[in-house]
């Protein structure tokens, strides 16, 4: 018996059944057939969240064979409407307490802009962290003090390749060969040739800085010593000067951190110690050299 009516109710509860299921239907093909359910799920259920969150037909959630299990959603792809991908920050590639050649030439290109007074120490120091946070500045950077890529692109855009002048400037110089005598033990080999010091142990060097000696009338002593004393925070009885890092081998000589070294360079001499300008490399040096190490000046 045939109720009139009865199949446009059945329709019209199956279309009100499927709207409430989330139910969605694949339009039909060139064939004429209706494709396979995209996505069956309550409302409230992961198709809930996976709408929310901005993921399309192709989530991993869909299940379009009945029974087969559901994997977790990947993360959304970086090309997602509505997401902003984190920008990773430039590479650092050096910062205070580095050394060696590629630091010298840093510091060489911004001795170029003017951002930094003193000669090339190799040595990533305080003056040079404030001059690159001073370059960074003036160009919008982050001023972090430490050379990003970001940071030694743009400084590199602006100079030129410094030369060996420009490098090792007013008699800064490659260290010398060691003397011989600072072959074997814990040495400071001090070379008033190229104005270097050496700190070797058993004949390997650890670390390279630049000094400078007496003037004319208060000469640095020549020969072989020991370190008798260290003072961190010493300053001269007979000339009131500071002298950090001071470790004595000669009477009042020793070798010692100078600020005027650091400031004027070359152009000032010492009464008679030997002056470091590397305020980094020295304080490494001090807390690595122990009394009764060997002390080696020659030409």
């Amino acid at each position: 018996m045939r109720i009139p009516g009865s199949s446009a109710a059945l329709l019209a509860s199956a279309a009100a059944l499927a709207a409430l299921c989330g139910c969605t239907v694949q339009p039909a093909g060139a064939d004429g057939k209706q494709g396979l359910p995209v996505h069956v799920e309550p409302p409230g259920g992961p198709a809930s969240g996976a709408a929310r969150s901005g993921r399309g037909p192709g989530s991993t959630w869909s299940s379009p064979v009945p029974g087969a299990a559901r994997t977790a959603p990947a993360d959304p792809p970086t090309d997602t409407p509505g997401v902003t991908p984190s920008v990773p920050a430039p590479r650092v590639l050096w910062a205070r307490g580095d050394s060696g050649p590629a630091v010298r030439e840093l510091q060489a290109r911004l001795r170029q802009v003017a951002w930094l007074a003193v000669g090339p120490t190799g040595s990533y120091d305080g003056p040079t962290e404030q001059a690159v946070k001073g370059f960074q500045g003036k160009r919008g950077l982050p001023r972090t003090g430490a050379t990003d890529a970001v940071t030694w692109q743009r400084l590199v855009a602006m100079t030129r390749p410094p030369g060996r002048g420009e490098l090792y400037p007013r008699a800064g110089r490659p260290a010398a060969a060691a003397d011989p005598r600072c072959m074997t033990g814990r040495v400071l080999c001090i070379s008033k040739t190229s104005r270097t010091l050496r700190w070797m142990v058993g004949g390997r060097t650890l670390s390279t800085m630049a000094v400078r000696f007496g003037a004319q009338y208060t000469p640095t002593r020549e020969g072989v010593f020991t370190v008798y004393w260290k003072s961190r925070h010493h300053v001269s009885t007979l000339y009131h000067s500071p002298m950090p890092y001071a470790m004595f081998f000669s009477g009042g000589q020793a070798v010692h951190y100078s600020y005027d070294f650091a400031a004027r360079g070359y152009a000032g001499g010492s009464h008679g110690c030997v002056n470091v300008r590397d305020e980094t490399a020295i304080a490494r040096l001090f807390a690595q050299v122990r009394i009764g190490d060997k002390v080696v000046v020659s030409w």
